[in-house]
């Protein structure tokens, strides 16, 4: 089956910023690069500028925003700025449109910064990307903003709030993948609390339900960014769908459904260079089902047994082009 994807999380940038010799159109390093995001029929991809809580982040995320003008510029043939014209387009389109996310507020700030230089950066940020559509406060570990997945205990930082102010009706969505549950309940309370003007999604997880990992959302955060009309991307990691069994991702896909996300649920397949990721445990990275973006395709006919066409088109790109027309 191959309808037009929409995927909203890879690590591309990164991985062209860190690695030397690298290439966008390198298949044998990334499953996102380019030959393979065409052969899937990915029509958007979302490309995130990650960084870690680490002297040298800002300089990292200016890196990888520069990487992205160098995507488009030198592979222009193959790829465009994702705009509301091309998104309502996109299916007639033969080139793959680009946008760019922010994974880690790290990269707007590191932790000995002014808080002034985070909207600096952020204004920066955008002026070499063009936009900049959603935000995540944190990673894996807690920073000047809130505590990450694998924090206990630490939630939403005076930081973190005074950037939720800064991205309020900038048509910024704040992503809520990373972070603790007592960070994404702190969000939440902030943007009701406040009346901010902010999207709410979740790029890259699965459900908590089905697989207990920190990474995961609980229904209850789940529910609540479909209550807030958002997305949630189905990430591809094994360590996130299960140890063990492949067939778990379309578990994770009926759940969100049936606690009502049929008109949130998307792709955030989160592929990114992993050839010298130092845990062993993880490797394989992802199961052969979805080891790569060519797999799209054949994912979907393997769920065409399960879900109906009207389904299977918001999944794969309808849930996604109704999120961002609302604010490109």
């Amino acid at each position: 089956m191959n309808l037009p994807i929409i995927d909203t999380h890879c690590d591309i940038l990164s991985y062209l910023a860190k690695i030397p010799n690298a290439a966008p159109d390198k298949s044998s390093d990334i499953a996102c690069a380019l030959p393979l995001l065409k052969k899937g029929n990915v029509k958007m991809q979302v490309c995130a500028i990650y960084t870690d809580v680490a002297a040298g982040s800002m300089e990292s995320a200016t890196r990888q925003a520069e990487k992205y003008r160098m995507l488009l510029r030198d592979y222009a043939k193959d790829v465009s700025q994702v705009d509301k014209g091309f998104l309502e387009s996109m299916d007639l389109d033969s080139k793959i449109g680009l946008i760019a996310a922010v994974e880690n507020a790290a990269g707007l700030a590191d932790e000995k910064a002014p808080i002034a230089a985070a909207f600096d950066q952020l204004e920066n940020l955008i002026k070499l990307t063009s936009k900049i559509v959603y935000i995540s406060l944190t990673h894996h570990t807690e920073n000047r903003f809130g505590g990450g997945n694998y924090t206990e205990g630490i939630g939403l930082k005076d930081d973190g709030k005074k950037i939720l102010d800064y991205i309020s009706g900038r048509n910024i969505a704040i992503d809520l993948s990373h972070t603790s549950d007592l960070l994404a309940e702190g969000i939440l309370k902030h943007i009701d609390t406040n009346k901010l003007h902010i999207p709410v999604i979740a790029s890259h997880s699965n459900m908590r339900s089905i697989w207990k990992h920190k990474r995961n959302l609980t229904d209850e955060f789940a529910q609540e960014v479909i209550r807030r009309k958002g997305i949630i991307g189905i990430n591809f990691l094994r360590a996130f769908l299960d140890d063990k069994n492949p067939e778990t991702i379309i578990d994770h896909i009926l759940h969100g459904i049936e606690i009502g996300g049929e008109d949130c649920l998307c792709f955030g397949a989160d592929f990114f260079y992993t050839k010298d990721f130092p845990d062993k445990k993880r490797h394989p990275f992802y199961f052969p089902l979805v080891e790569d973006a060519s797999k799209y395709p054949s994912f979907l006919d393997e769920l065409s047994d399960l879900l109906p066409p009207s389904q299977l088109e918001k999944l794969a790109y309808k849930n996604c082009q109704r999120f961002f027309k609302t604010f490109l």
